[in-house]
């Protein structure tokens, strides 16, 4: 059997970015102009996962609950990892964690999904047919997400966050197109990925439309009741898009349903600068030191001996000498002889055996806050 490939991938977070690879997750956050602050975690691969979770449309809320997961624990990190020292005792707990996640999901379900349907309910005294509530429902849920989307890009501190949202992009594409890592190649690639969350999120909205039309005429609370049960469906529906999507965009059919998600990461990604795309890199290059694909530095070997190792799962640390080179650079001829395509990167061919297609890794998980920070998907095929 061929070793499967894996496609890194991560998202933007408070100042800087996260990168996840086969064994370690890193998150670089700009501490000052002059350096980075590292940190991360081991993480345990999907392939240790029981053989039903990584079947198709299965794997895909597994994925997703286990990207909102790390989305929120190195949101949280790098948030905390900003404060001054005068500020340092204001980070947030794990309870404060907790009741903060707990809201935001709450109310992204009720804005996104239970507002748009009882809304479809209300106005079926207009719209007596049912595929006409059904459709009035999801156009009403794609504008509410779009206007969100357009909404809080308004806010100065989005806009940051969406150009490391940017760097992001531009730094995986750079790999997987066997460049060297540095702001130079880095700045000249592609901000749109086809992996990307927002196009996620977008498929999401789109396939509820087709998944809810499916069902009967229902009650209103029937109706509330359908859309929560139904969300691992489409979530595990929309997953496979945007799989097939990062393997086959040289498929015009694949291409044109990934188009629209494409357009809208105009609004969720921004150009970074130079210091963003720096942050990027340094993220990437210690999931690809961890991987084995990178040497690792003399400082940077000694520096992770002086720093505690991470358990999985635990929460992320940063030594004050785990801060790296503001202008990291990468020797591509390092990367053990790969050279990924960038219009393949989200798989292996559709022929792939079966085995290897069972060894899917976890994405990074789709938008955790609604749109402050995107990711990119992390998969292994």
């Amino acid at each position: 059997m061929r070793e499967a490939e894996f496609n890194y991938g991560g998202q933007a977070v408070i100042e800087g970015v996260m990168m996840r690879g086969r064994s370690s997750l890193a998150i670089a956050v700009r501490k000052s102009p002059d350096s980075i602050g590292m940190g991360g975690w081991s993480i345990k691969p999907s392939a240790g996962r029981p053989a039903i979770l990584r079947w198709p449309f299965i794997r895909g809320t597994v994925n997703l609950v286990d990207s909102l997961s790390m989305g929120v624990k190195t949101l949280v990190f790098s948030a905390n990892q900003t404060l001054s020292e005068e500020e340092e005792e204001e980070a947030l707990s794990n309870t404060e964690i907790a009741i903060t996640v707990t809201v935001a999901l709450g109310l992204g379900i009720v804005l996104f999904f239970l507002l748009p349907a009882f809304m479809a309910q209300v106005i079926q005294r207009w719209a007596p047919s049912h595929g006409l509530q059904n459709l009035a429902e999801g156009i009403m849920r794609i504008c509410i997400f779009l206007l969100y989307v357009a909404g809080i890009s308004q806010i100065r501190d989005i806009q940051r966050v969406y150009q490391y949202h940017g760097a992001e992009h531009k730094t995986i594409f750079a790999y997987e197109a066997g460049l060297s890592l540095t702001v130079e190649n880095t700045g000249s690639m592609n901000r749109l990925h086809p992996r990307c969350g927002t196009s996620f999120l977008l498929l999401v909205m789109v396939v509820s439309i087709l998944i809810y039309s499916l069902l009967p005429p229902l009650t209103l609370l029937l109706r509330l009741c359908s859309r929560l049960i139904l969300l691992p469906v489409i979530a595990g529906i929309a997953y496979e898009l945007i799989r097939l999507a990062g393997r086959r965009m040289d498929n015009p059919v694949v291409a044109a349903i990934s188009w629209p998600g494409m357009q809208l990461q105009r609004l969720t990604t921004k150009e970074p600068d130079e210091s963003q795309l720096e942050v990027a890199i340094a993220a990437l290059t210690k999931v690809l030191q961890d991987d084995g694909l990178l040497p690792i530095t003399v400082a940077q070997a000694q520096t992770d001996e002086e720093a505690p190792a991470a358990d999985a799962g635990s929460d992320p640390e940063v030594d004050a000498n785990a801060d790296v080179d503001s202008d990291p650079e990468v020797d591509d001829n390092a990367d053990a002889g790969s050279d990924p395509e960038v219009d393949d990167n989200a798989g292996t061919d559709a022929d792939a055996d079966a085995e290897t297609d069972a060894e899917t890794d976890a994405e990074t998980d789709a938008d955790t806050d609604g749109g402050a920070a995107l990711d990119t998907v992390t998969e292994k095929e």
